[in-house]
C-alpha cells in the first residue's frame, strides 16, 4: 500500500495539471540570452558545440531585449523573422518576459535556464542546463500552458492601445504625486473604488511577482484566475482578491494629481490620465512554458521562497546543538 501511495504521488508531481502535455521534438532552436550577465556569455560559448548536430538550425541572440525591439519594429531583420520550434532563454524572469513579448502573437514553447536572482518562470537551474536541454531537444520537456492577460487601454481622446501580459498589468502613480482613485468593474458590475498608490492585476504566473510583494496570494500556475492587489491602499479593508478567469475587468482612473502609468509585465509603459480606462480579460491563447519532466511542480516555490518546513534534530551536528543551547541560555540570562 505504501508503494502505491508513493507511485501516485510521483505521477501527480510529473503532471500537476490536466492541461500539461509533452513538447515535440525540436528542429529549429532560437537561443535568447541576457547579454548583461557574464555567466550567460560563458554558457553561450559552451552551447554552440553542444548543439552542433543536435538540431537542424540554431540561432543565438545575445541580447534578448534588443531582439524584442527588432522583432516588434516595422522593418524586421532576417534574424528577427526566424520562426523557431522552441525558445531557450538564458537569464532571469525579465529575460523570459522579453522573449514572450517578442513572440506575443505567435507563442513558441519556451524553456528558461535561470541566471536571475529569483526566477519563478525558469524551470532549470544553470548547473543543469545540459540535462534540461537534452530533454527539450528530444521532446521530453513538459508543457505548462500559462494564462495571459489582454489589456485594452482606452484614453479620453478615444485612442486605444492593446497589450498582452504573461505576469501582470499595473496601474501606478508617479513618484511625486498623491494617491490615485481607481474604480473597478467586474463583468460590467461595479465592485469597489480604491484610494491607493496603484493596482496590480496579475495572472497565476504573476502572483509570485509584484502582487506577492504587495501582499497578494500565491496562486498555482495550473489554476486559471485573476489576482487583483491594491498597492498601499488607504482603506485597510481593501485586500487582494481572486476573480474568475472568464470575468472581464475594467479599471477607470477616477482621480489623479499627475500622470498615471500603465505597466505591462514591467517592460511596456503607457501613460494614462484622469478619466482613462483599461479593460482586461483572459487572452484566448495561453503561453506554452516548458518545465523539466518528473520535477515536483512546487519545488520552485520552496526554493525561491526559502520554505524549509520542520527542522529535524539530526540535521545539525551535536556540537552545533550544544552551541545553540549555550547561546540561548546567554540570551535569556541563564536557564530557568
Amino acid at each position: 500500500m505504501k508503494r502505491d501511495s508513493r507511485d501516485s504521488r510521483s505521477k501527480r508531481r510529473s503532471a500537476p495539471a490536466s492541461a500539461v502535455s509533452r513538447s515535440s521534438r525540436v528542429r529549429r532552436l532560437l537561443v535568447l540570452a541576457d547579454g548583461r550577465k557574464e555567466d550567460v556569455h560563458a554558457l553561450v560559448r559552451e552551447l554552440e558545440p553542444f548543439l552542433a548536430g543536435r538540431v537542424d538550425e540554431v540561432r543565438v541572440e545575445r541580447d534578448v531585449r534588443a531582439f524584442y525591439k527588432a522583432r516588434t519594429s516595422r522593418a524586421k531583420s532576417a534574424a528577427a523573422q526566424f520562426q523557431p520550434d522552441a525558445l531557450l532563454v538564458l537569464g532571469g524572469d525579465g529575460a523570459i518576459l522579453a522573449a514572450v513579448r517578442a513572440f506575443s502573437d505567435a507563442p513558441v514553447p519556451t524553456l528558461g535556464i535561470n541566471f536571475g536572482r529569483v526566477g519563478f518562470l525558469a524551470s532549470a537551474e544553470s548547473g543543469h542546463w545540459r540535462e534540461a536541454l537534452e530533454e527539450l531537444l528530444t521532446g521530453r520537456s513538459v508543457r505548462e500552458p500559462r494564462m495571459r492577460l489582454e489589456a485594452h487601454f482606452v484614453g479620453t481622446d478615444g485612442e486605444g492601445v492593446r497589450a498582452v501580459a504573461l505576469n501582470d498589468v499595473v496601474l501606478t502613480r508617479g513618484a511625486f504625486q498623491g494617491m490615485l482613485t481607481l474604480s473597478l468593474k467586474v463583468g460590467g458590475d461595479w465592485l469597489t473604488k480604491y484610494r491607493a498608490d496603484g493596482l496590480i492585476v496579475a495572472t497565476p504566473s504573476g502572483s509570485t511577482a509584484y502582487s506577492l510583494a504587495a501582499g497578494g496570494p500565491l496562486v498555482a500556475p495550473s489554476i486559471e484566475g485573476v489576482v487583483v492587489t491594491p498597492i498601499c491602499p488607504q482603506a485597510l479593508s481593501h485586500r487582494a482578491i481572486v476573480l474568475g478567469a472568464t470575468e472581464e475587468l475594467e479599471v477607470v482612473v477616477e482621480e489623479a494629481s499627475g500622470v498615471t502609468t500603465l505597466v505591462v509585465d514591467g517592460q511596456g509603459f503607457f501613460q494614462m490620465q484622469q478619466g482613462d480606462r483599461v479593460r482586461l480579460r483572459r487572452h484566448p491563447v495561453p503561453w506554452p512554458l516548458l518545465a523539466r519532466p518528473g520535477v515536483d511542480p512546487y519545488r520552485r516555490w520552496r526554493e525561491r521562497l526559502g520554505w524549509r518546513g520542520s527542522v529535524e534534530a539530526d540535521a545539525f551536528p551535536s556540537r552545533d546543538l550544544d552551541q545553540r543551547a549555550d547561546e540561548d541560555s546567554d540570551d535569556h540570562g541563564g536557564s530557568v
